[in-house]
């Protein structure tokens, strides 16, 4: 079985017959190549999007490492925990300074909607008991359903100055955008730094 396209001719596809004139192969090919730039973009894209896909999630295989990048050892934020290995006696060193975040308190705290009801605002007292003053407090605030189910997390950085052995509230302090599902909100204390 074959089939015989030689009887095409190039010039025209059209009935001559008819009386319509036929559309040319170069005009067919003209049209056939707006669609190509189309193609490319969205085979492009979908590549990029399995690519992007898989670097994002690790291997079940490979282990996953998390690692913290501290400037100052001094303003080390008080969840990293920094390995020492044990001594000749089978103890470990351990570090004499606290970080400053350890002497901060959050007292008391509570937030509630702004703009439109979009917006968080938190209102709490930070009680500083260190023997030297703090600045820029970074705090964390995590926003959940009625439920307990979490919805998002915010954090910001106050670059305000709180004495030493004092306290200062924050009043309405803009932490950023909540889910209108929200209903609990706590912040926690990240990281200061001394004076």
């Amino acid at each position: 079985m074959s089939i015989e396209l030689s009887r095409i001719e190039l010039t025209g596809l059209g009935d001559g017959a008819s009386g319509r004139p036929g559309k040319s192969a170069a005009e067919y090919l003209k049209s056939g190549y707006l669609w190509l730039p189309a193609a490319a973009l969205i085979a492009g894209m979908a590549a990029w999007a399995l690519v992007a896909g898989y670097a994002s999630k690790p291997a079940e295989s490979e282990p996953v490492l998390a690692a913290a990048v501290v400037a100052d050892p001094a303003v080390a934020p008080a969840s990293v925990v920094a390995y020492n290995p044990p001594t000749a006696g089978g103890e470990a060193i351990v570090p004499e300074e606290t970080a400053p975040v350890d002497g901060l308190k959050i007292s008391s705290q509570y937030w509630r909607r702004g703009g439109l009801g979009s917006k968080a605002l938190v209102t709490f007292t930070l009680r500083n008991t260190n023997d030297y003053a703090v600045k820029d407090i970074a705090i964390s605030c995590a926003f959940s359903r009625r439920d307990g189910s979490h919805l998002t997390d915010r954090s910001r950085v106050i670059h305000d100055i709180v004495n030493k052995r004092s306290r200062k509230t924050f009043a309405r302090l803009l932490v950023g955008f909540v889910n209108v599902n929200a209903s609990k909100g706590k912040c926690s204390l990240v990281a200061a730094r001394p004076v």
